[in-house]
């Protein structure tokens, strides 16, 4: 949590330079299979907090397609509850809480998650809190809720980052996973690309085109401070964090076509690690460090290998399909997302690597960076609607589905970010 509470406070402090006023809007469709019934409750006295903290609960548990919520209006005296009655709703969770301003402008959160058919506590949090952690709370509250009630850790209180682009005005946005919270980590007059977080959440690595070429920069979210990790001749691109978060994979053209390179975070000891006769690039690095996934047209058109990270080993993975590009390897190894051309389209598709079966995600036709939640329920991507690019997120089963959307400029080249410990 301290950690959590040092990045948001340096986002905090970096956002009174340059705020951003517009949020983005949430639609949602489709829902999951199984819901689970949850009553969620109005905390007691809430109104005093700067945030209302059951409506974020609500709203994120909603959002995940997990859950029927069942309105549960007020609950005053979290003390006494009439589990039967709750049961009879149609409720088999029961969420309440109370927020007390504290004397030194704190706010003390509390909150417990009922079973109603046991009639007993599953949870609860006592948190006492800044104004500026409000959000948050409510945040880690549904995350909570989310575990004790699936057995999948929640990412309701991750953070995710993307590109907003109105004219020549390109600016990196990190945001709370809602798309709240939004704030501002660099603004520049020339394109910012393929944003990337590091495995702790402190900093992101990205393509800034600030020098009229593509380099490979590294920036402190806290500090803002920034490390040039890849500006070599040619083109620098496509920043990957392995999850040491000492080193990168980056693809580079210093030798005439695209290959990929590892380096390490301050931009020392580059070394390469394909030599084909193609183009190479997109790495991802899997969770466990062993292996890279990567885009390569070395047997015609574009499709996604795997190596080691010498470079050595590689495979093919990909074969339904001409043209397969973008890969993201899910955090257990199991599930690939990529960016397929199928009659003309680009789908978001995921394969399973242990059955090989793949399946189509998106009913869009213009789809482009996808992303992982870290608990590897659900998967964000960038998407051409109406003419405007956007955020999307589905779950990994296909039923669930967002749409994230600002009223001005288009957003582009998302990626979520990790748990914070």
């Amino acid at each position: 949590m301290k950690k959590l509470n040092m990045l948001y406070t340096g986002l905090v402090i970096a956002a009174t330079m340059s705020s951003a006023h517009a949020q983005m809007r949430i639609e949602i469709s489709g829902v999951g299979s199984n819901q689970i019934p949850v009553a969620i409750a109005g905390f007691a006295n809430e109104n005093v907090s700067p945030q209302k903290i059951s409506e974020i609960i609500k709203a994120d548990l909603e959002r995940s397609g997990a859950f029927k919520i069942i309105d549960a209006g007020v609950v005053t005296d979290v003390n006494n509850i009439d589990y039967s009655g709750w049961k009879a709703k149609g409720a088999d969770a029961l969420v309440v809480g109370t927020v007390d301003a504290l004397a030194d402008g704190r706010y003390d959160v509390r909150y417990k998650l009922l079973d109603t058919v046991k009639q007993a506590k599953i949870s609860n949090l006592d948190k006492a809190v800044t104004a500026q952690f409000t959000r948050l709370s409510a945040h880690l509250i549904a995350d909570d809720v989310f575990f004790k009630l699936t057995g999948i850790r929640g990412a309701f209180s991750t953070r995710i980052s993307y590109v907003k682009q109105e004219g020549r005005n390109y600016q990196l946005m990190v945001a709370d996973a809602d798309g709240e919270n939004e704030q501002l980590a660099l603004r520049s007059n020339e394109p910012i690309i393929s944003p990337s977080w590091s495995p702790d959440g402190t900093k992101v690595a990205y393509v800034s085109f600030e020098q009229k070429k593509p380099v490979v920069y590294v920036q402190n979210l806290i500090t803002r401070a920034r490390t040039v990790v890849a500006n070599e001749k040619g083109s620098n691109s496509a920043p990957a964090w392995a999850p040491s978060g000492n080193k990168l994979a980056v693809a580079l053209s210093k030798s005439g076509n695209t290959q990929i390179y590892t380096v390490n975070a301050d931009g020392s000891n580059l070394q390469r690690a394909t030599n084909s006769s193609g183009i190479d690039t997109e790495p991802q690095w899997s969770a466990d460090g062993s292996s890279i996934y990567f885009t390569s047209d070395r047997s015609g058109g574009p499709q996604i290998y795997r190596m080691n990270p010498d470079g050595s080993d590689v495979k093919r993975v990909t074969f339904g399909g001409s043209y397969n590009i973008s890969p993201r390897i899910s955090a257990d190894g199991k599930t690939l997302a990529y960016i397929s051309r199928r009659d003309g389209n680009f789908q978001l598709f995921v394969l399973d690597l242990t059955s090989g079966q793949e399946q189509r995600l998106s009913d869009t036709t213009d789809d482009e960076s996808p992303s992982f939640a870290p608990n590897g329920k659900y998967i964000m991507y960038a998407t051409r609607a109406g003419g405007r690019k956007s955020l999307a997120v589905v779950s990994v089963d296909g039923r669930v589905k967002q749409r994230l959307t600002t009223q001005a400029g288009n957003i582009k080249e998302p990626t979520w970010g990790p748990f914070m410990q």
